[in-house]
């Protein structure tokens, strides 16, 4: 007989203590078997209805058991304490019964701050920010004082300076100790995560104790602020104190770097990271292999990903997306295969690197097998990865699945509203496009010049005029966005194409900037259709002076001399395009056969293999005249 069974079998009726020790045992070596022997044990000597003894067991039933065997003990507690209650409802929440567990929080006679703070980090676990704060609001007009715990949930979900500003403003109210290093720390990287670096600042300088993750917490508010270098400054001051910088430290000086794209103090700071033995931590040598990618150094980042130790998530992540950045697909997918063979789990970086590759090069039937990869992790409800497998679908035409996978998504950030938005553009859905706008102005997100450039496009693909203007008239009163070239062009090209050029010359005519090349095409493509060769020529004109050595002007004008007759002038037109244009508008064809993606583009192969490819047509050839094909 096991140990333990003796030992239950010895107990004496009234032994509460050495219940007590069982339980604990119990909850050391997470058997269920054996909870449900102490639970039997405790129903048939009475102590089941006891608090202290019911309490236990009901938490290691919810850590353990089932939701009905947590709510069994629980109905058969005689007098429940707030302890009780507050085991039962973190159970259900962590049983996923969140309304049950709303509805027993409701029941309860009383709530202490730990009931709140359940209520609280529960519903941010489950996406549903605006409620946990609502329940914070709840809590302090039923005077429950919030605990450091409350404030530090509140400060990771802080959305807003203004946000953040009141947390903080609530926690000197509450009479927080804001020189406590955890609070203070969490203040400054909740200022960091904002962008509000002076406050970040004010917060560190009325700590009277600091610790490394104050100096990296302020470094990376510096950072996100986009104060790079005030943040290798701080450092420099940071290196006269005692503190000795760790990996995060590195990390995120070797990212500012990046951001800045300064290779000369990104290698110093990397050659620091040698001298004082962190070299080997794949966090720093991650953030190397981005600074090195994104200044154009790649075989450096391959060096230094050969040379690495061992590999984890994290390292594989950053030269898959090297590689994807490059354009590199091939070296993606081994990257990724290998990633695979060593048992690493590919995370949602991973993931959305790869479909970021898929949707510029693999094949469709390529892009949906790494789908139903992602829906075997279950990630496909994740924004990061659904909204690269948005846009693969949206640029091979699959627009339906790319919508079947925006409907099922959980939460949505602005990217995923942005990235379905464009893709309908894309494929001409401009009245769903339209309608995704009109659903997205109702959540707390505000469209930004991405969303706003995605809608008129579907209105000048819809031919929606009025609604095209509508919406360019107030997107910077009612969003704050700037009109940029892309706004103006698809602007531009609605009116030209609806023949309202006086228009479209008006507006081109309050623009903040010069119009470009793109702009002054839909003028030319227009005005030629129109009949307005005087207006044709003088968009002509600033066509040639932007890009001089391009063949469409001269090609639409000699079209519209043409159809009037005017063969000088089309002469005239044939001549300047033989002397002085060398581009002329070409396209590109890809071809996708086994693992590899071949692109052609003006009778030239630009990916590899094309050596190859070309011998073994001059041999087919060379047997069709042989067999008198040819």
């Amino acid at each position: 007989m096991h140990p333990f069974l003796k030992q239950v079998h010895c107990l004496h009726s009234s032994s509460v203590p050495s219940y007590s020790r069982l339980l604990d045992y119990c909850s050391s070596i997470k058997s269920l078997d054996f909870i449900n022997i102490i639970h039997a044990r405790l129903i048939k000597v009475g102590f089941n209805r006891q608090t202290f003894l019911g309490n236990r067991c009901l938490d290691l039933y919810c850590q353990n058991g089932s939701v009905d065997d947590a709510l069994k003990v629980f109905n058969y507690i005689v007098d429940k304490n707030c302890v009780s209650w507050n085991i039962c409802l973190k159970g259900l929440f962590r049983f996923g019964q969140l309304e049950r567990a709303c509805l027993l929080f409701d029941e309860m006679p009383v709530r202490d701050v730990v009931s709140w703070n359940s209520m609280i980090s529960a519903h941010v676990s489950y996406g549903f920010i605006d409620y946990a704060m609502g329940f914070f609001l709840k809590m302090q007009n039923a005077c429950v004082r919030p605990s450091e715990y409350t404030y530090s949930i509140l400060m990771s979900i802080a959305s807003c300076p203004c946000q953040g500003k009141q947390i903080h403003g609530s926690m000197i109210r509450s009479g927080m100790d804001l020189s406590n290093v955890v609070l203070g720390n969490s203040l400054i990287h909740m200022y960091g995560k904002l962008s509000l670096a002076d406050y970040a600042f004010g917060v560190f300088q009325t700590m009277e104790k600091l610790d490394i993750i104050s100096w990296n917490s302020l470094m990376w508010a510096c950072h996100g602020a986009g104060c790079g270098e005030l943040a290798l400054y701080m450092f420099c001051l940071m290196r006269t104190t005692q503190h000795k910088p760790d990996r995060y430290t590195i990390s995120t000086l070797i990212s500012i770097c990046c951001n800045m794209r300064d290779l000369g103090k990104g290698k110093q700071i990397f050659g620091f990271s040698l001298k004082v033995g962190l070299f080997s931590n794949t966090i720093v040598s991650s953030a190397a292999i981005d600074l090195f990618s994104k200044c154009n150094r790649l075989e450096d980042a391959v060096q230094l990903f050969k040379e690495a130790d061992h590999w984890d998530s994290a390292l594989c992540n950053s030269m898959i997306s090297s590689c994807a950045r490059h354009g590199l697909v091939e070296h993606v997918m081994l990257l990724f295969v290998l990633m695979m063979r060593e048992n690493l789990r590919p995370t949602e970086f991973t993931m959305s690197s790869i479909l970021s590759s898929a949707s510029d090069f693999l094949p469709a039937d390529q892009g949906s097998q790494i789908h139903s990869l992602v829906v075997k992790m279950g990630m496909e409800s994740d924004a990061i990865v659904a909204s690269p497998l948005m846009k693969m679908y949206s640029k091979v035409g699959l627009i339906d699945y790319a919508v079947k996978i925006f409907a099922n998504l959980s939460e949505r950030d602005l990217i995923s509203w942005n990235t379905i938005i464009m893709g309908l553009a894309l494929n001409g859905r401009a009245l769903e496009t339209l309608e995704i706008f009109e659903e997205l102005t109702g959540t707390d997100l505000v469209p930004d010049r991405i969303t706003v450039a995605g809608v008129l496009s579907a209105c000048n693909h819809g031919n929606f005029v009025d609604e095209g203007m509508r919406i360019f008239s107030s997107m910077q009163k009612e969003y704050g966005i700037l009109p940029k070239f892309e706004h103006y062009a698809s602007i531009v090209d609605l009116l030209s194409r609806a023949g309202k050029l006086n228009k479209a010359i008006g507006v081109i005519a309050e623009m903040h900037c010069a119009p470009n090349y793109m702009i002054w095409a839909s003028i030319l493509h227009s005005s030629a259709a129109y009949g307005n060769l005087e207006l044709a020529e003088r968009a002509a004109e600033r066509m040639m002076e932007l890009e001089p050595k391009s063949s469409l002007p001269y090609l639409v004008l000699a079209r519209a001399y043409e159809m009037r007759g005017r063969w000088e002038s089309v002469v005239r037109m044939r001549k300047a395009i033989k002397h002085k244009c060398l581009n002329s508008i070409t396209g590109n064809s890809r071809i996708g056969i086994k693992n590899h993606v071949y692109t052609f583009k003006a009778d030239e192969l630009l990916h590899h293999g094309g050596k190859d490819i070309y011998l073994v047509l001059r041999l087919l050839i060379w047997q069709m005249n042989v067999e008198g094909y040819l």
